[in-house]
């Protein structure tokens, strides 16, 4: 089975324009919500202050920060849920976890806790569509607009492509819910699999 984008290829868009684009549809998502798909094991997010204590080394530094931003991130969903949808995520992982994703994973929870639920899907439950490469990563918000994340080889955004046809966002966003659907929730996975684990061992930079 293919991707779900099956060859469609969007607008390619600059990051600012792409950041203005987003904020500006975000919030009218009401119809069907909003759907992310995770599925890159590593990313780098420079100027996010716990993903920066993170690459530093300094690991309760870095989750020290998340639990700091947790008031404005109840905030943020309180005004999500204010405009009528949810925000879901599905995250696709590879284990052992990479060093990212046990950080980010933390960072997920938080934002579950805060009302912006994520399900984990293992790699094995989505090979099927992975024939031609990993799967997209890809966000639906409603059905009037789709992006697809698109990074650099050191895993930084580089810039997005935006998707318009109806038909295409309708198929991504089902099948972002039945893979969310088919997952397990964040925080009894997390219990069982990301507690247990030892703070990465990375050197300070």
């Amino acid at each position: 089975m293919s991707s779900p984008l099956d060859g469609a290829t969007g607008e390619r868009m600059e990051l600012d324009a792409y950041y203005a684009d987003f904020e500006k549809h975000f919030w009218q998502s009401a119809d069907l919500g909003f759907w992310k798909l995770e599925r890159q094991q590593t990313f780098q997010e420079p100027g996010y202050d716990s993903w920066e204590a993170f690459a530093r080394g300094d690991w309760d530094e870095s989750l020290r920060l998340l639990e700091a931003g947790r008031a404005e991130m109840d905030d943020y969903h309180r005004k999500v849920d204010r405009h009528g949808f949810a925000a879901r995520r599905v995250r696709v992982v590879d284990e052992p976890l990479s060093d990212y994703l046990q950080w980010e994973l933390h960072a997920l929870r938080v934002r579950s806790q805060c009302g912006g639920p994520t399900h984990i899907v293992r790699a094995d439950q989505v090979a099927r569509f992975e024939a031609d490469g990993p799967l997209p990563e890809i966000y639906t918000l409603g059905s009037q607009v789709m992006y697809q994340a698109v990074y650099d080889d050191q895993g930084i955004l580089d810039s997005a492509r935006k998707f318009v046809e109806p038909a295409l966002i309708l198929r991504c966003q089902r099948f972002i819910q039945d893979l969310y659907e088919a997952g397990e929730p964040l925080e009894g996975w997390f219990s069982e699999h990301v507690e247990p684990l030892t703070p990465p061992r990375r050197t300070p930079a």
